[in-house]
């Protein structure tokens, strides 16, 4: 009778074999692989497998389409998507990405959305459809994750910024009064003794709240914050609370906000790639800027400034003076520390612009508390999340 020692040493030979391909089979001692061991092997090998392993593959569109299909069958999502970016990036496959029946058989995630992004202005007409829809099933992947709490949060916001505690009679918000002094009850009398009288607030006469103005450098680099900018700049924009404004540069400056109402759109206007000019950038949003202090502007960038830097400081500092809540997030993305320009960033931190990296998830609570005015240096401290620090 085989113990369950011995069948843990065995599982664990096996997925070393499958690690470390068929050269080592022998010296690990595993017999041949068979069924759905033997197909893993083969997808594994196809693309990691030797100086020649990824050559397997070659450029045969009708390969790699199979291939494809391959590792969705052996592997779950996740890991599915990690290996269409290995082999994007080790097999230069990004030019399939331009053929529909290549983009039928691949995984949809962010990253997927960013290469076709940056691929953008060459995609052919016969693509452009199957292209567009992969791109609204992450769009709408997304939103079904975040959007619901983006709302609630910035719509729970500006009711805690607005409500008034000395409120006139017909402004009173009895729910919440009601609830806040519940310890007030008088049981003889049996009522409730509202010694804090809680009001809706005043509603300005303005169409908006707070103005928000989303200014994404496109570069390159940026791709996964662009996506992801796109899909919270369109919730954002359903909410009639605040005012939303979409603007995207490189060494060019393009305000997006009419694509706003669809984030497909929206995204396939950005134009990823080129330098970076955020002095310009920064200089456009100053004329969209009426009421400074109902405004929250976030910059999205690495701050590799190709303008003038010193212009580019000058002006945020004009922004903050003037009473605009200015954060520039370095990444808006899932993936770990970003590269940035550190220098720009311990520049931007001492004159009281908080400068971080953003994971999507955050996203919402970030703007809830901007809204707010809450301390974002704080806010980050209790989120983990850590800031640069001014020099």
């Amino acid at each position: 009778m085989i113990d369950e020692e011995t069948t843990q040493q065995a599982e664990r030979l096996r997925r070393w074999r499958l690690v470390l391909g068929g050269e080592a089979g022998e010296s690990l001692g595993v017999p041949d692989l068979e069924g759905g061991d033997l197909g893993m092997d083969r997808v594994l090998e196809a693309l990691y497998g030797g100086e020649q392993g990824p050559g397997s593959l070659g450029a045969s569109s009708p390969r790699v389409a199979r291939w494809l299909g391959d590792i969705r069958t052996y592997f779950p999502s996740s890991t599915v998507r990690v290996m269409q970016q290995d082999a994007l990036e080790r097999l230069n496959l990004r030019q399939m990405l331009l053929e529909p029946e290549m983009l039928e058989v691949v995984e949809p995630d962010v990253q997927l959305v960013a290469n076709l992004l940056t691929l953008s202005r060459v995609i052919p007409e016969r693509t452009k459809e199957t292209a567009r829809q992969v791109v609204r099933t992450v769009v709408e992947e997304v939103e079904s994750k975040l959007a619901h709490r983006m709302v609630e949060s910035v719509r729970g916001s500006l009711n805690r910024a607005t409500r008034s505690y000395r409120p006139r009679p017909n402004e009173i918000n009895w729910d919440r009064t009601i609830r806040a002094n519940l310890q007030h009850y008088v049981p003889d009398q049996g009522t409730i003794i509202a010694e804090r009288l809680i009001g809706h607030g005043h509603r300005r006469r303005q169409s908006s709240l707070r103005d928000i103005v989303l200014c994404v450098d496109q570069s390159g680099s940026m791709a996964t914050s662009v996506v992801y900018s796109g899909i919270f700049g369109a919730v954002l924009a359903s909410i009639r609370a605040v005012s939303t404004r979409m603007v995207v540069f490189d060494t060019a400056v393009a305000d997006l906000t009419e694509d706003l109402h669809d984030p497909v759109d929206l995204l396939f206007g950005a134009q990823l790639g080129g330098g970076t000019d955020i002095n310009r950038a920064l200089a456009y949003c100053q004329e969209l800027i009426t009421r400074p202090a109902d405004t929250v502007l976030v910059l999205i960038t690495d701050l590799y400034e190709g303008g003038n830097a010193q212009g580019m400081l000058k002006r945020a500092a004009d922004l903050v003076g003037s009473g605009v809540q200015v954060i520039c997030l370095l990444a808006l993305s899932d993936q770990g520390a970003p590269s940035y320009d550190h220098a720009n960033a311990a520049a931007l931190a001492s004159i009281g612009v908080p400068t971080f990296a953003c994971t999507p998830d955050l996203f919402p609570d970030l703007m809830a508390a901007a809204i707010q005015k809450q301390d974002l240096t704080l806010w980050a401290a209790r989120n983990d999340v850590v800031t640069a620090r001014g020099e």
